[in-house]
């Protein structure tokens, strides 16, 4: 059955099918009159939609139909001829990346369809960048070449620097004593630091590629390098991934693209584009250098726990309901990177379904604030108050990811805390003691969010006739609050998918640690 999946390309399929509906899009614009921009906006929308949908339908159909979640390894597996030389065009999932591509391709229709009336210029360019942004960040959860997943990792960067810089929110700030664009700002912000991190990667990726001889991720995660050049290729990886979490302090740049993205840019960089640097630390850190790894762990434990409590610290000081929501990012990333170089069992499986969970939360913390921000055009949490009376079922849905977001029992906010602070606890209980500050931090920034903007009295007049969400707006939501009981209650399933991936990564992480102490 594999087999002949290979042959048929499922996995190629689901990366580039994105980019038909992206074609379609520039051919009916380039055959469009110059007077027919609404026809052509309201295609674009369509064909965006339903490419999007389709791509969904069929990674869903390729996870139950071919794929074994209980196979050791990866499956799926294509491989060509590229660039040769021991560099090929290669792809396949494990239990770690098969669900990270169907998150990727579950929110790509939300997020064209939470953008459905908010955005209405250059819209065909809009939907074309959200495709083009799908294309890589499949490709990244699937390539199984180093060289390829680069490729895949720098070009994500491309659309959400044009999706911050033009669709972003209209306002300027000053630097360096100029008046500038405070999206143009944010979206330089954004590509530079991320780009930056990712050089000391490439110079990592050219020196295993000289010593090796290929750039096969499967081949490199059993090639044994040597312990002193471990140190470097750790610290080169580290300085990407870790911006891309982001970790403390590497993470200033993520309040200001949340805050100037429009409300599916928040989204999809809350969802999926961090998950990229915990997928990196987990795909290639932990298993390609593995003696550093151990060697590193106190510094990511010291980096992790202070970003977790200075970075809600820091959320409880904000106006903005949006760089509120993204510091909370911050902080709630903290967990995954200490479950993540814990070496354990229940803190690896924890840190990806973390990943995991606070995608579904955080992009819908990040649609919530989208509705209020579509009907009064403002972010600013002393703008509101009183909103229960107006907005009873917002309010519901809004209370329901709030306590998703700060842990309470019975959502998957609470599963993806718990478990990378056990496996944590069992090889450095304070880092998980005082992690815990994190959760009990959450709840009080988290109420209080919720406190200020729907509770009081309404004292606002341009709330006065301020409209409850609607069914396009209940359908987005429900589906995530479905998803967020689903994983809480339970999260089994989800764990037993990831199960066959970390035993992997934990067999050669112990195995190397264990000949080293010989």
């Amino acid at each position: 059955m594999t087999e002949s999946l290979s042959e048929q390309h499922w996995l190629s399929l689901i990366t580039f099918l994105p980019l038909i509906g992206a074609l379609l899009i520039i051919i009916n614009r380039m055959l469009a009159r110059a007077d027919e921009e609404e026809n052509v906006a309201r295609r674009s929308r369509w064909v965006a939609m339903f490419t999007t949908l389709v791509t969904f339908a069929v990674s869903i159909g390729v996870y139950y139909l071919f794929y074994d979640p209980e196979i050791i390894g990866f499956q799926l597996v294509e491989e060509m001829p590229w660039i040769g030389n021991g560099i090929s065009y290669k792809v396949g999932v494990d239990g770690a990346s098969i669900l990270f591509v169907l998150l990727t391709t579950f929110f790509l229709p939300i997020c064209i369809l939470a953008s459905w009336f908010s955005v209405n210029k250059r819209v065909a360019d809009y939907m074309i960048a959200f495709l083009l942004l799908e294309t890589f960040m499949i490709g990244v959860f699937v390539a199984l070449d180093l060289v390829l997943f680069y490729v895949f990792f720098e070009a994500s960067l491309i659309p959400m620097f044009i999706i911050i810089g033009v669709w972003g929110s209209p306002g300027t700030k000053q630097f360096l004593g100029r008046e500038i664009s405070a999206r143009v700002y944010a979206a330089f912000k954004f590509f530079l630091y991320t780009l930056i991190g990712s050089l000391l990667l490439l110079v990592a990726l050219l020196w295993m590629y000289g010593q090796a001889g290929t750039t096969d991720i499967v081949a490199l995660q059993t090639y044994q390098f040597p312990a002193g050049a471990q140190k470097w290729l750790w610290l080169a990886f580290f300085a990407s991934f870790a911006v891309k979490v982001p970790m403390w302090p590497v993470h200033t740049w993520l309040p200001d693209a949340h805050v100037q993205a429009p409300t599916a840019g928040s989204v999809i960089l809350a969802a999926i584009l961090l998950k990229m640097g915990g997928y990196g630390f987990f795909r290639f850190s932990l298993p390609m250098f593995p003696l550093a790894s151990a060697e590193f762990m106190p510094l990511v434990y010291t980096l992790s726990v202070i970003g977790i409590i200075y970075t809600s610290l820091v959320a409880f000081a904000q106006e903005d309901m949006k760089k509120l929501i993204a510091y909370s990012s911050v902080a709630h990333m903290g967990f995954v990177t200490l479950g993540l170089f814990s070496g354990t069992e229940q803190g690896m499986e924890g840190a990806l379904f973390q990943m995991l969970s606070h995608g579904f939360i955080s992009g819908a913390l990040f649609l919530c604030v989208g509705v209020l921000y579509d009907r009064t055009h403002t972010r600013e949490i002393a703008f509101y108050g009183g909103l229960v009376t107006k907005m009873k079922m917002f309010a519901f849905l809004f209370l329901v990811f709030t306590m998703a977001n700060i842990g309470l029992p019975g959502l998957s906010g609470f599963v993806g805390e718990i478990l990378p602070l056990i496996g944590t606890f069992e090889v450095n209980s304070w880092a998980a003691i005082l992690a815990t500050t994190g959760v009990i931090l959450s709840a009080g920034y988290g109420l209080r969010l919720y406190r200020e903007v729907m509770f009081g009295k309404l004292t606002n007049d341009k709330l006065a006739t301020i409209r409850d969400v609607d069914k396009r707006e209940i359908f987005m939501l429900g589906i995530l609050l479905l998803m967020t009981l689903y994983l809480g209650v339970n999260p089994s399933p989800t764990l037993a998918v990831f199960s066959p991936a970390v035993d992997s990564v934990l067999e050669i992480y112990h195995t190397a640690l264990a000949a080293a102490a010989l």
